[in-house]
């Protein structure tokens, strides 16, 4: 175990600085550059400008930029805001519980549903149950998030009035029902393709645990379905599931992205595209090395889980 947990880091890593120099080079060739909200300043002169970036350090070569960004980095210093001169840590930090709510309850919802769903269609093949529940993943995972974010806010919020139609809580109500209120739609929203991602593989998990042998031998000693599906097929369907899971990850990560556009949700994924609007380049950086590292860890969590509740799996 130690062993694989050591090759993984050395691996992530590896990931992490492939991730930072793509992403530090791709946001130097975007037009304009951070000083373009500046230029945009009638009272800038020239002289205003080479002093800003001379201040920023944005007049030095690329790559020293870069060295210069990943040692401050690993000493805790992940820059600040061109914004306002705010920590970029401070300002993740202050988004990070918006998008993890989501994420987290998303998650759960596109589980249990998809969980379900997956084993039913398995247990009656072929049923109209089966037919609809194809039928419905397929359309799920045709049309993009944002439009099912949009049909929902005009049938249930504006023609309904069910739920809110926008942001994260009222002003003025911080209980956990306003919260629970706003946080309905966006988070069904989220999960619907992830929920038609996890039926199918439970689907197709729970038929192959189906026809193994030790299914066989159960049914040959008078065992019942229900005992046989709860106690042989599910728990060895549900291994791959926890696989899934940590590579489903970035999906979710994108989608909430959409989501908290269309939701006018604070999370990470709104402030990612607001400050690629600002050029706010220090929270851009930060926000893609956290992101990365979130999916890395994901994906590790799931290795190690399904070495530690399968005795037949050894992490060398």
């Amino acid at each position: 175990m130690r062993g694989f947990l050591l090759n993984r880091l050395s691996q992530s890593l590896a990931l992490l600085v492939i991730v930072s120099i793509i992403g530090f080079v791709i946001l130097s060739l975007i037009p304009g550059g951070p000083l373009s909200q500046y230029a945009r300043d009638p009272s800038m002169t020239q002289q205003d400008m080479e002093r800003l970036a001379e201040q920023l350090g944005l007049n030095r070569p690329l790559w020293i930029q870069y060295f210069d960004w990943v040692w401050r980095l690993v000493q805790g210093d992940w820059g600040r805001s061109f914004r306002d001169g705010t920590s970029v840590l401070a300002v993740i930090g202050r988004h990070i519980f918006a998008t993890l709510l989501l994420m987290g309850t998303s998650t759960v919802i596109a589980i249990a549903i998809g969980t379900w769903i997956g084993i039913r269609g398995a247990t009656h093949r072929y049923s109209m149950f089966d037919y609809l529940a194809t039928i419905g993943a397929m359309v799920a995972l045709s049309i993009p998030t944002f439009w099912f974010g949009l049909v929902g806010i005009y049938v249930f919020s504006l023609q309904l009035g069910w739920v809110p139609a926008g942001n994260m809580y009222t002003i003025g109500d911080g209980s956990v029902l306003n919260y629970l209120h706003h946080l309905i739609l966006p988070s069904v929203v989220l999960s619907l393709v992830h929920v038609a991602v996890w039926s199918r593989y439970m689907r197709t998990a729970t038929l192959d645990a189906i026809s193994q042998d030790f299914v066989k031998t159960a049914r040959a000693k008078g065992l019942s379905e229900r005992r046989i599906l709860l106690k042989h097929v599910v728990g060895n369907a549900l291994l791959p599931m926890i696989t899934l899971a940590g590579v489903q990850l970035p999906s979710i990560l994108t989608g909430a992205l959409v989501t908290e556009t269309v939701f006018t949700w604070p999370g990470m994924g709104r402030l990612f595209l607001d400050s690629l609007g600002y050029s706010d380049y220090p929270v851009v950086m930060g926000l893609l090395i956290f992101s990365a590292i979130l999916v890395i860890l994901g994906n590790l969590i799931a290795d190690v889980v399904v070495a530690i509740v399968d005795p037949r799996i050894r992490l060398a």
